[in-house]
């Protein structure tokens, strides 16, 4: 009985120890969130820099191939509002995909999340962003973050004429504080001239009855797509959906839980293409990407985070811009898993 009471106890004291090495470990792993400064963003970003080597700039749309590969930018606003910045931070670029988390918010609130999901799904995809999906055979696109979808989304919104793009580029500049943000018109008339497989998914959705109106809906979706912006901006957006829908100064006339749920819950299911299954596993935040280069970031209930270079990888997510946040993710423990 005494040597298995030894027994019991030398196990115990070695359970116990090896709990708390772990725990050590971990703590060593992981860095206080309240530590994140410049000098943080800098190291990773210089880390991650020469990834832009190994991906290309798109080019399928003619202007969007004349960003310069070399272009880097990460920010970050943290849980008080307090914007850290560095890289490229005021180098501009066009919103993309990353327009659609502000359309689906717009066309929510006016419309309701069951009328907009009414004619579209909650799925996620293993196809690429510009892929047909479903439509040929249900009518319905897979879910708002694609093409398809966002092009619907955003043909939802109440209004004649650009007046949907307007509600789209007023909220893009509430969000971000920045009143000066305009749409590129180059990279517009470049989309609308090369937009082929978007305006064929436009006239299947309404050949389908999802689409009533004409190709004024269309080229809003290529305007807000042509918003142009900056990383920090874009770090602004994602604190604003990782806060309930409250700005990063404070300002709360836009709270909503649920809205930000909704959204957050999509860039995380869809929110970088073909990609997002991988990304939870190794990120683990909602994130949403544009071919412009640019990543959205949602720490729920903390932080945002924004980056920017243009060379992306096959998926047509920017790879120096996701090394960044798997770094900055890891080095702090920000997975919401």
């Amino acid at each position: 009985m005494k040597n298995n009471s030894f027994l019991f106890s030398a196990k115990g004291i070695c359970t116990a120890a090896f709990l708390s090495l772990n725990t050590i470990v971990y703590a060593q792993k992981t860095a206080d969130i309240s530590t994140i400064s410049e000098k943080t963003l800098n190291t990773i970003l210089e880390k991650n820099r020469a990834y832009y080597t190994q991906g290309k700039v798109a080019d399928y749309i003619p202007e969007l191939g004349k960003m310069d590969a070399k272009a880097i930018a990460f920010s970050v606003v943290d849980k008080n509002g307090k914007i850290f910045n560095t890289g490229d931070v005021s180098k501009k670029f066009t919103m993309q995909s990353i327009s659609k988390i502000i359309s689906l918010m717009v066309a929510v609130n006016e419309k309701g999340e069951a009328h907009i999901f009414d004619k579209m799904g909650y799925f996620g995809s293993d196809k690429p962003f510009n892929h047909f999906s479903n439509l040929e055979t249900t009518g319905k696109p897979l879910n708002p973050m694609m093409n398809a979808g966002a092009i619907l989304t955003t043909s939802l919104i109440s209004g004649d004429g650009e007046k949907p793009f307007l509600k789209i580029l007023d909220m893009v500049r509430y969000i971000t504080k920045n009143q000066t943000i305009e749409y590129n018109k180059s990279v517009y008339e470049s989309e609308k001239a090369t937009g082929h497989r978007n305006r064929g998914m436009f006239y299947i959705m309404k050949n389908s009855g999802l689409i009533s109106g004409n190709e004024d809906q269309l080229d809003n979706y290529f305007k807000q797509c042509s918003i142009e912006l900056t990383a920090e901006d874009l770090a602004k957006i994602g604190y604003f959906f990782a806060n309930q829908c409250v700005r990063f100064d404070g300002d709360a006339a836009y709270k909503n839980t649920d809205m930000a749920k909704l959204v957050e819950s999509q860039m995380l299911t869809a929110g970088m293409y073909e990609f997002s299954g991988e990304y939870s596993r190794t990120v683990g935040l909602p994130s949403k990407s544009g071919v412009g280069g640019g990543i959205t970031v949602s720490v729920p209930g903390k932080i945002g985070i924004g980056v920017f270079s243009p060379s992306l990888d096959q998926h047509g997510n920017s790879l120096a811009g996701y090394h960044m946040i798997l770094d900055l993710a890891k080095q702090y423990g920000l997975s919401i898993f």
